[in-house]
């Protein structure tokens, strides 16, 4: 029997069967756990995912001093990994991935990093409660310890995790952080959230959205609300189309298993591309506070119309069955484009489109309006005007402008000026991952997809789910099936 004390209450850990019994669970505080002691769980740490974002997160954080005062972050997965080994693998991700690493800053770093192997499911909590003993000797016996589990995980594994939290005694004066996709159909999403507040209140779970953490995209917020050039055509009455557009050069080969079971449509249009259409279709929220954002985000995606199937293309990258991990009759989709109708008065009639896929020509992030001509005695510009935003990296802001071109008479030119937003004075972008998990630190909600939200977002789907369209073969290298083409005439897409 190990006596230990988890997150200001006393706790038995029983070696032996591997339970633990917990005698109270203090009520989740953002003051309180912002200031106190924090063990961060990170769930699949030797994964792909976590190399590449999640490490360099924490590290960049550090780097920050945007973490707790005093904390830990213990790695798990399946495999028995000394503490030594783990720190190893997690310097091997930053030297690929992450940010350049100053060895001071490292070995603080490194300092707090152990791993817990052998696993975590109900049947038993593997090293994690052992490993957990450890820490306990390290910290403060008189302050509160909170945890964070950060689940970068298969979705499949969600459920499970979160049960053999609880039954573990790790639940309490918690915070849970889950990737994407929350589910992998409306009935499997409605499950899965059930089992959640079973165990947490809304206020304690983090479903992380990237794409709402980019700055360009927060800059929507600001772009909008804080400028009546921009507020004032935000409207049907001004704008023709919108469209969402994030083509990738990128194949799956490193997480075949993982996107076989997902796809095109619940890997980037469920979980990223419509909450980014409600962040440019939603009503001007009460206030920037997390909840008003909440509010006006879930009030906009409630007024998405169901996809038709008519009206959504489906495709597959010649080759894709062939990569390792991939059955030779797969029928997921590496590709998705959907045109999606927002029925409220601002956005009545105008198309929003949205797509993505692997293997594609150009890999873009950007959201742009195209804006209807100006009625008067200038003929209309050969080119659709637009305003975009590129979410990639710190993001950019562009707009056209037709202009008289210097000289004789009057010629006319279209001229597109773009401002790179961290070439703002005093900028200091914080990766999008950096400023997720920052928030899920400090409470801030505002940046994360709702069980509401995501409940619309479900029944906007299902009907592709329900009735999948024919999918479409495409070359590599090229922008997707032909069909995605026609689907945004007459103007086409914007990148091509």
């Amino acid at each position: 029997m190990i006596t230990a004390r988890w997150g200001g209450r006393r706790a038995q850990v029983t070696v032996v069967g591997e339970t633990r019994a917990v005698t109270d669970s203090p009520a989740d505080s953002a003051a309180d756990f912002a200031s106190s002691p924090t063990i961060f769980v990170l769930f699949g740490a030797t994964g792909d995912l976590a190399a590449r974002m999640v490490l360099p997160a924490f590290y960049m954080l550090a780097q920050k001093n945007l973490m707790p005062a005093e904390w830990r972050l213990i790695g798990n997965g399946r495999g028995d990994v000394a503490h030594t080994d783990f720190r190893k693998h997690v310097r091997d991700s930053l030297d690929e991935y992450g940010p350049e690493v100053d060895e001071a800053t490292w070995e603080k770093f490194a300092g707090r990093l152990l791993f817990a192997g052998g696993g975590f499911d109900t049947d038993g909590p593997g090293s994690l409660l052992d490993v957990l003993a450890e820490v306990e000797d390290e910290l403060d016996d008189t302050a509160e310890v909170n945890f964070v589990h950060y689940l970068a995980i298969p979705p499949t594994a969600f459920e499970e995790t979160a049960k053999a939290l609880k039954q573990h005694g790790l639940a309490d004066h918690s915070r849970i952080v889950f990737e994407k996709p929350y589910g992998t159909s409306p009935e499997k999403f409605q499950h899965l959230d059930a089992t959640v507040h079973e165990i947490w209140d809304e206020e304690q779970v983090f479903r992380i959205d990237h794409f709402l953490g980019k700055e360009a995209t927060q800059n929507l917020h600001v772009l909008r609300f804080a400028n009546q050039m921009f507020a004032g055509v935000w409207h049907h009455d001004h704008v023709a189309e919108v469209q969402i557009d994030v083509p990738e050069t990128l194949d799956v080969a490193n997480r075949a298993g993982f996107y076989d079971a997902t796809g095109a449509m619940m890997d980037m249009v469920v979980t990223h591309l419509l909450q980014v259409a409600a962040e440019v279709a939603m009503e001007p929220p009460v206030s920037l506070d997390a909840q008003d954002l909440q509010d006006a985000r879930e009030s906009v995606i409630a007024a998405f119309r169901p996809l038709k199937p008519e009206e959504v293309v489906l495709g597959q990258f010649d080759g894709y069955r062939d990569i390792e991990g991939i059955a030779d009759d797969s029928q997921t989709d590496t590709f998705c484009a959907v045109r999606l109708w927002v029925d409220t008065d601002r956005w009545r009639g105008v198309p929003f489109l949205l797509r993505t896929g692997k293997k594609l020509k150009v890999s873009e992030q950007q959201v742009s309006l195209l804006l209807k001509p100006v009625e008067g005695p200038l003929p209309a510009p050969e080119k659709a005007p637009a305003v975009t935003l590129s979410l990639a990296g710190s993001g950019s802001l562009a707009a056209d402008f037709t202009l008289k071109k210097p000289g004789e008479g009057i010629k006319l030119a279209q001229v597109r000026q773009t401002l790179e937003l961290d070439t703002i004075q005093d900028a200091d972008p914080l990766p999008p991952y950096v400023a997720l998990i920052y928030d899920v630190i400090t409470g801030d909600r505002s940046l994360f997809t709702s069980s509401a939200g995501l409940e619309h977002a479900w029944r906007v789907v299902d009907p592709i789910l329900q009735n999948r369209p024919a999918l479409h073969p495409y070359a590599p290298g090229s922008m997707g099936p032909e069909a995605a083409g026609e689907l945004a005439a007459p103007t086409g897409w914007l990148i091509d």
